[in-house]
């Protein structure tokens, strides 16, 4: 009974060290954060004619592709007070957040090694920046976006929607940090992954036109809830309890252990490298 006690009072501080630890190592090194930013934003743009416009048309660009191929091409109706279009748009957005963030974060130990391999350095804070770059930029395209399409009055949900969907991927940034220097060969598995995540959610159809056989899947897929709860802010469509304690669990769950396995890790990282 007390080992038990003893094991479930260590989960709730590592839990709560887990929340609060990528908040507190933010704001230590906040001008080394702000520093890798820039750099990053620079290697990324440099020596194009737009610069840092680019990191906004990129999502931009990608939205106008589906777009045309969706409703141009294949005229897609919805069975559906909301227009295809605009349910599209509101849900790819966030998911192109999400892809993105996940995606860098698989790599980004791997992408600033240089950075720590030969100095001391702070290398708690690298799962944060591709965090912290797509918040900004989504942000800004998402309230556009939302405020184009829904009005002036959804703006303020929509800037809350990316940043709820970013504290939800905290865990989920340090954990495949972790996972992508570890283990190599997640890299070549994650792409594919990451485009099925966007068949099986209901981004190009509505939750009910999942075939009854195939409900399970929105039940077991965290980023189905997301998509449900944003779609009910923006757009007043349907939702339920569940959409909202599933990926609350999960982030719950995985706070504690992905970052006492970050820190863990942390002395072996350089190893790696």
């Amino acid at each position: 009974m007390i080992t038990r006690f003893n094991f479930i009072k260590r989960y709730f501080i590592a839990t709560y060290t887990g929340f609060w630890g990528p908040f507190r190592a933010a704001y230590t090194h906040r001008y080394l954060l702000f520093l890798l930013i820039k750099r990053d934003i620079i290697t990324r743009t440099s020596g194009t004619l737009l610069g840092d416009a680019w990191l906004l048309f990129q999502p931009a660009l990608q939205i106008l592709g589906f777009w045309f191929l969706l409703d141009i091409v294949l005229k897609i109706k919805f069975p559906s007070k909301v227009a295809f279009v605009d349910y599209f748009l509101i849900g790819m957005l966030p998911w192109l957040f999400i892809a993105e963030v996940l995606s860098r974060s698989l790599t980004v130990l791997t992408e600033f090694g240089g950075l720590y391999q030969r100095a001391v350095f702070p290398v708690i804070i690298l799962p944060l920046l591709p965090l912290f770059l797509a918040t900004v930029l989504y942000t800004f395209v998402m309230v556009i976006t939302a405020g184009l399409l829904e009005g002036i009055n959804t703006i303020p949900i929509a800037a809350l929607t990316i940043m709820l969907l970013a504290i939800w991927l905290i865990p989920l940034c340090y954990l495949l940090a972790i996972i992508g220097l570890f283990l190599k060969d997640i890299g070549q598995f994650f792409p594919f992954l990451i485009t099925i995540t966007l068949y099986l959610t209901p981004i190009l159809y509505l939750p009910t036109q999942m075939p009854d056989p195939l409900q399970w899947i929105l039940i077991i897929n965290p980023i189905a809830d997301l998509m449900a709860l944003i779609h009910a802010g923006l757009q007043d469509l349907p939702w339920a309890w569940g959409n909202i304690w599933r990926p609350v669990g999960l982030w719950l769950l995985l706070l504690g252990p992905a970052w006492v396995l970050f820190r863990r890790a942390e002395p072996h990282i350089r190893e790696m490298l």
